[in-house]
């Protein structure tokens, strides 16, 4: 699967902004997507992920409450809603396809159980 995100750019804390991850070939199997974050001279680190067969989520607790994740079959398309923004939440935004890994696994939210990488949003968050 290929994957494009978009929806990023520059917001004030507190602000919100919406992330949306396509798929541009449609594989007809069911899969999980998960959002990715880095920032400068950090490790990537996970987001949110979502089953697309049946919407089952995790989240990092540094983001539950503010962001939720989201799918939408018929458009082969992933959200990310992020609220109550933060100046640390500024980083690129990845999404990805998980690599054949059962989704109880994917808790950790393990950037290594994930493949498919698109070539990822900039979001920066102002103080």
């Amino acid at each position: 699967v290929q994957l494009v995100e978009s929806g990023g750019g520059l917001v004030q804390a507190g602000g919100s902004l919406r992330l949306s991850c396509t798929a541009s070939e449609f594989t007809g199997e069911d899969y999980a997507i998960g959002w990715f974050r880095q920032a400068p001279g950090k490790e990537r680190e996970g987001v949110a992920v979502i089953s697309t067969s049946d919407g089952r989520t995790y989240y990092a607790a540094s983001v539950k409450g503010r962001f939720t994740i989201s799918n939408d079959q018929a458009k082969n398309t992933v959200y990310l809603q992020m609220n109550s923004l933060r100046p640390e939440d500024t980083a690129v935004y990845y999404c990805a396809a998980d690599l054949g890994v059962e989704f109880e696994q994917l808790w950790t939210l393990d950037p290594d159980d994930f493949g498919s990488w698109g070539q990822g949003t900039q979001v920066t968050v102002s103080s």
